[in-house]
C-alpha cells in the first residue's frame, strides 16, 4: 500500500481557490500512481457548495455520482449551481471537471439548525479506540485510524477514525472532513466473494444528522446489503465516541472480478 507524504496537511489538500463566483479549483496536488481518491473530490465539492449558501446553513445530505477516474496530478475545477434558497433549506449542484470532462456530479442540501431530538440508537461496538492499535489509512492524509478486530474480512468494516490536525470551529469544514473519511473503507469487505474484486465507487451518499467534530474519535460501521449485476451496495453509520449517531451513508460500487 502507498501513503502520501506525512508532511502534507489535510486542510491544505481540501482547500479551494476561488476563481469566480461559484467557481473553484483545488490547490494542492498529491501525485500518485492511482486515480484521485474519491472521498477527496466529494469533500471538496461539498466545500464548494457550502461556500455559496447563506450563513448558518449546514449540509444535511450529499449525493455524488463518480463518472470518470480523477487524475491525481491535475487540479480539479468545481462549478456550483444555486438551484434554490428557501426559508430554511438551500439546494446546490456541483460539477467537478478535469481535462474538460466531468469526473463527479454532486447534489447537496443545506439546512438551518433547529431544535434537536434525542437519539434512541446506541453505539454498536463497545470497544474504545484507546484500546486498539493505531494504523495509517491507505492514501489518506492527516488521519488516524484504529481498526476493530474483525477476522475473516478482506477490508475493514469497523474502524475508529479522526483528523489529526488542529481544526477551526467551522462546522461545514468538519462535515467535509467527515465526507472525506466516509469513502475510506467498504462494507463489501465482509463478503467472502470480495477478494480480487474491483470495488470502484459508482455513487456515494452521506446524511449528516448533526454537527460533529472530525478531530475527535468517530466509529465507522459498515454493512454489505446486496450484490447483483456486477454492482455491490453497502450502508453504514458514523458514531461519536459517546454513542451519538452523527451520520449515515450508502455506497454502490462496481463488483467485478479483476482481469487476470
Amino acid at each position: 500500500m502507498s501513503h502520501p507524504p506525512s508532511d502534507v496537511a489535510l486542510l491544505d489538500v481540501l482547500a479551494l481557490e476561488q476563481l469566480d463566483r461559484d467557481l473553484h479549483r483545488s490547490r494542492v496536488l498529491l501525485e500518485e500512481p492511482h486515480p484521485l481518491y474519491g472521498g477527496q473530490v466529494f469533500a471538496q465539492a461539498l466545500l464548494a457548495a457550502a461556500a455559496s449558501v447563506p450563513q448558518g446553513r449546514l449540509p444535511h445530505s450529499a449525493h455524488g455520482y463518480f463518472l470518470r477516474p480523477g487524475d491525481s496530478g491535475r487540479p480539479v475545477v468545481f462549478a456550483v449551481e444555486r438551484d434554490r434558497d428557501g426559508r430554511s433549506f438551500s439546494a446546490r449542484r456541483v460539477v467537478a471537471r478535469q481535462h474538460g470532462e466531468v469526473i463527479l456530479n454532486l447534489s447537496a442540501s443545506f439546512h438551518e439548525a433547529e431544535a434537536d431530538a434525542p437519539d434512541e440508537a446506541g453505539i454498536p461496538v463497545p470497544v474504545a479506540p484507546g484500546t486498539l492499535e493505531v494504523s495509517r489509512p491507505h492514501r489518506l492524509v492527516g488521519v488516524e485510524q484504529r481498526l476493530v478486530h474483525q477476522p475473516h474480512v478482506t477490508w475493514p468494516t469497523q474502524a475508529w477514525m479522526r483528523c489529526l490536525e488542529p481544526m477551526p470551529d467551522d462546522p461545514a469544514l468538519h462535515a467535509a472532513v467527515l465526507a472525506y473519511l466516509s469513502d475510506m473503507n467498504t462494507g463489501l469487505g465482509s463478503l467472502a466473494s470480495s477478494r480480487h474484486r474491483d470495488l470502484s465507487t459508482l455513487d456515494h451518499t452521506v446524511w449528516f444528522h448533526r454537527p460533529v467534530r472530525a478531530d475527535l474519535w468517530m466509529l465507522m460501521d459498515l454493512q454489505a446489503r446486496a450484490v447483483s449485476e456486477g454492482r455491490g451496495l453497502y450502508t453504514g453509520a458514523i458514531w461519536t465516541e459517546d454513542g451519538v449517531l452523527a451520520a449515515s451513508l450508502a455506497q454502490e460500487s462496481l463488483y467485478r472480478l479483476r482481469k487476470g
